[in-house]
Formats: structure tokens, sequence, C-alpha cells
């Protein structure tokens, strides 16, 4: 006995849906054109940055999205994002950052008002650039948005006055009023003072700094004017004066201390690290973390709320890659960190600089010189170092000259 399918006869009322993986002529998946427009602008918020960027192509309604102000609001929702490190080449052709969500490098592409700008500072998901007639500028990498500061004092009067560093800052996520803040620690040796321009009232207040008495064997690093020489293991006569790289010139770290005091630290001409107490006023030198006659490459870092450098140094024919964090009871460096010998000893006799950026648990590393190139991470906390994939333009690698580090964020205003 033959059996024939039939047809069930169709239902009032109803009406056929396409598969949920099914596209319309836009492109839009149908499951979420049938979505209300606020909970689709929050799935999209939740999202990487990075892959909300690639998705924007899909249609005109997901692209519309990143200029709505429920999206807008959305994003501030998300506590947290993976950072982003921002990197400069020495050129200043190419502008990349290292995604830490996806792992892997992308291009950006940088304003129109910064063709020549080196990054100084950076918070939140803000970086302060300078030009180079000394303009300051912040921008969102994320979206592209920059603005120009007013100078900090007269034209004729900022010429003569040397910038020992730039540091930035920016308010807590959710906070009422988003706003940012600009530190500049600049002056002689004599007359140091602090300009900080606050982006709530859009103008600068400037503070001298006086001077905290060091115990006498500790001399002044501004104060002094006397270059230290001495003779390297190779035979060669040595400056003591640590020799920046112009994108890391005004290489400082801002941090918060128990009693709400704001700190600044930043590098002195000969390595060692000075402390500006913002809220106090004064200036204070550290304790040297290695004697003046010792080669080594520096840069001071935050991490987990506190200052710590990233310290490159050679002895008994090994390098060694060290993170040192201060103790403020007692003044002392204690090591928190060291790279396994395995992944230093290639820098052995190779003068490396180390650019350095952190973000909670986590320190970056450029480590750069004539020849190589890497940059790695540090898990502080747990202890765990990784070698991040390299960076190519046309087959050759890029030599990176800076680090920053910022949470992508679409929200973040100029």
């Amino acid at each position: 006995m033959e059996r024939r399918a039939v047809a069930a006869p169709p239902v009032e009322g109803w009406r056929k849906r396409g598969r949920p993986d099914e596209c319309d002529a836009s492109g839009e998946f149908s499951f979420l054109r049938e979505m209300n427009g606020d909970l689709l602008e929050k799935i999209l918020s939740r999202l990487p940055p990075s892959s909300f960027f690639r998705l924007r192509s899909v249609c005109k309604r997901w692209r519309s999205a990143s200029t709505s102000a429920t999206f807008v609001v959305s994003c501030t929702e998300v506590p947290e994002r993976e950072p982003w490190f921002f990197m400069v080449d020495s050129d200043l052709r190419y502008s990349v950052v290292f995604d830490s969500s996806e792992g892997d490098w992308k291009n950006l592409n940088r304003p129109s008002l910064l063709p020549k700008s080196i990054p100084v500072a950076s918070a939140g998901g803000l970086v302060c650039f300078r030009s180079p007639s000394g303009c300051l500028f912040v921008c969102n990498p994320v979206d592209g948005a920059c603005r120009e500061l007013p100078p900090p004092s007269p034209a004729d009067a900022a010429a003569d006055q040397q910038i020992h560093a730039i540091a930035m800052k920016s308010s807590p996520l959710g906070h009422p009023s988003p706003s940012y803040e600009v530190v500049l620690i600049s002056g002689d040796s004599a007359n140091l003072t602090v300009k900080v321009y606050s982006s709530e009232r859009s103008r600068w207040e400037e503070g001298s700094l006086s001077r905290k008495k060091n115990p006498p064997q500790e001399e002044s690093e501004i104060s002094s004017e006397e270059t230290v020489y001495f003779l390297s293991k190779a035979g060669e006569v040595v400056s003591a004066d640590i020799q920046r790289s112009p994108f890391k010139k005004y290489s400082s770290v801002i941090t918060t201390v128990e009693a709400g005091e704001e700190l600044i630290y930043f590098l002195g001409p000969t390595g060692a690290v000075v402390a500006c107490n913002l809220s106090r006023r004064e200036v204070a030198n550290l304790p040297r973390l290695l004697p003046v006659n010792v080669e080594y490459s520096v840069d001071v870092v935050e991490c987990m709320g506190e200052m710590m450098v990233v310290v490159l140094s050679e002895l008994l024919e090994a390098a060694s890659l060290r993170v040192w964090r201060f103790c403020r009871g007692d003044q002392s460096w204690r090591q928190v960190a060291a790279m396994p010998p395995s992944m230093s000893r290639e820098w052995f006799g190779k003068r490396a600089d180390v650019n350095c950026a952190g973000f909670k648990e986590m320190i970056f590393v450029c480590l750069s010189s004539g020849d190589l190139c890497r940059c790695v991470t540090c898990d502080v906390a747990a202890g765990e170092w990784r070698e991040l994939p390299g960076f190519s333009v046309d087959g050759a690698p890029l030599e990176f000259m800076s680090a920053f580090s910022f949470e992508p964020r679409v929200e973040a205003r100029v």
C-alpha cells in the first residue's frame, strides 16, 4: 500500500519565519532584526571593541549603534575592558595597538591633528600626545576624537622651562561627571613647578614644589648639574646620565596612597626615581636601586596601584630583567618578579632600551636594540611571563619606541 505525505492546512494567523541563521537583504540576521533596539545595543556594547567595529559593516542598523545615546550609556555599564597597549615606531609612520582580549596587533588611524605628535601619557580610555611645537592633545584612539589643550603658560615663559614629567589621570568609571587631568612637572632645578589641567574646569592651575629634606648621602637627582663618568666592562668611558628615548623622556606614573595623597614618579637624569607628592607639593628622591656606575636600562610603571620599576641589567656574563616595588615603610626596594633566564639571556650585550606600561596586575614590556625587538607581558600576581607575537610591515619587523596602556572605550570623551 502506497503512502503519500499530505501537507497540513495553513493555520490562521501563521506566517513564515526565516531561520535564525538567515540574513535579510541588509545583511542582518533575522532573529536580530526582530530584537528590540535597546536590547540589541546592550548586546553590542558587551562585545570586545574589535569585534564590534568588525560587525559594524554587517548592516546600517548596527553601524548607527555607535552614535546612539543608549549604546553609549550601555558601554559605560561594562565594568572593565581588556587593555590595549599603544605603540608607535621611530618614524611615527605607524600607530599600533596590542589587543590583549584577542592577543594580536591592530593598526590605528592617526587623527589628522597628530601627524608628528608622540604619546606622552594615558589614563582610562584616553591618550595624551605632545606635538613638536609643545602643544598637548588628548585623544580617544578608538573613535579618533581629539582635543587640543590650551597652553599651560605663555609661550615666551614656557620656552625656557624644562619639562621633567607628563602624567595623566581620569575619573573612575561610572562617575556622574567623567573628567580627566593632565599633570606637568617642569622648571629649573631650584624652582620646580606643577601644572594641572582639569577637563572639568577647562583650565590650568599652577603651584610650586618644595624639596623634601633628603639624607646627606643622597644627592639631588634634579638639582645636581654635574655629570658622572665611569669605565664600563668593555673599557669604554660611559656617562652615568641615562639616555632616554625622545618618546619616553616624559615617562611617569601617578598613584594614590592610603591617605588619599597623589604621587607622581619619574626618572631623574641618572636613572634614580624622583617622587612628587602632589597633595603636599613636595619633591623627594628615592634611594637608588643600583649604583651609579652600573649600566642598565630602566622604566617606571604603575601596577596593582603601586609604582614599580622594570630594570634590564647585566651581571656575571648574563642579562636579567627584574621588576621591583618600592616599600615606603622602610624606604627599600623589593623584587616582585624576574624574567626566566631562558628569555632574558638573548639580551646580554645588546644594550637594549626598556619601555613599559602597566594595567592592573599586568606589565607590558617592550625591549628594543639595534637588531632585536621583543614584546612580553608579565602577570606580576601570578609570576607568569609570555612573549607576544611580533609585528611586521612588508615582512620587516617593526621596532617600537613607546608603550602606553588604555581601556578601549568608545564612550570616553575628550
